[in-house]
């Protein structure tokens, strides 16, 4: 699959489904504790003085979480209309159209960087060059936080609320999400995973993990 196919196919699905979306999960960080301790910690992770950028923001709904725990953040999305909803439902907060895989942030331009179950419509092999993207973004010292799902298969979806779309959800196991950042000088710091919740909801395990670009070396 070329990087082209895969987002077009990913932002014209969220822009078919960003009104059900937002109806259907909005809320869906409410009543998760270890979510949110997981982004509270990487709030408190941020050096001093940097800001943070959500990547792969949605409608903003981790986006305000970081805002609440005083980061200043703004988010980037792929779908237009997405971006339009969080607009809407965050007006304190600023948000762009862009792409993971090409961030309009100077190199060290941020000291935080948030991929909410954003990485999880990236194809295998367009991973790695998306991860030192990250890297080229973060501040010496500066961490990122990833949250995906865990398993073996990816899940294609072609139908969701009630529009066709073509997307599709990599499962990955952290282990193989850790090296792939190891290898693009973000080693990790901190793992969580968790068993899925929501009544059938989640249907894998979810996994969280904070990384951090290093800092150069004192000679």
């Amino acid at each position: 699959m070329c990087e082209t196919s895969f987002l077009d196919r990913t932002r014209d699905g969220y822009d078919r489904t960003a009104t059900g979306y937002v109806a259907a999960f909005q809320q869906h960080l409410d009543g998760k504790p270890l979510d949110h301790a997981m982004l509270r910690a990487f709030t408190e992770l941020v050096p001093a003085g940097h800001r943070v950028i959500d990547v792969g923001c949605g409608t903003g709904a981790a986006t305000a979480i970081l805002r609440a725990h005083g980061a200043d953040v703004s988010g980037i999305d792929l779908s237009p209309n997405m971006v339009a909803h969080a607009r809407r439902l965050h007006p304190d907060i600023g948000f762009t159209v862009g792409s993971m895989t090409d961030l309009d942030v100077p190199d060290a331009g941020v000291g935080g960087l948030c991929a909410w179950y954003s990485v999880i419509h990236v194809p295998d092999d367009v991973l790695p060059a998306v991860f030192a993207e990250f890297h080229r973004v973060l501040v010496p010292g500066g961490v990122a936080l990833l949250a995906f799902q865990i398993g073996d298969r990816p899940r294609h979806l072609t139908e969701a609320f009630g529009e066709s779309v073509d997307l599709m959800f990599h499962r990955r196991h952290p282990e193989t999400i850790a090296e792939l950042l190891q290898n693009a000088g973000l080693p990790v710091i901190a793992q969580l995973v968790r068993a899925p919740e929501g009544d059938g909801v989640e249907s894998t395990p979810q996994g969280y993990l904070i990384a951090r670009k290093s800092a150069p070396t004192d000679h």
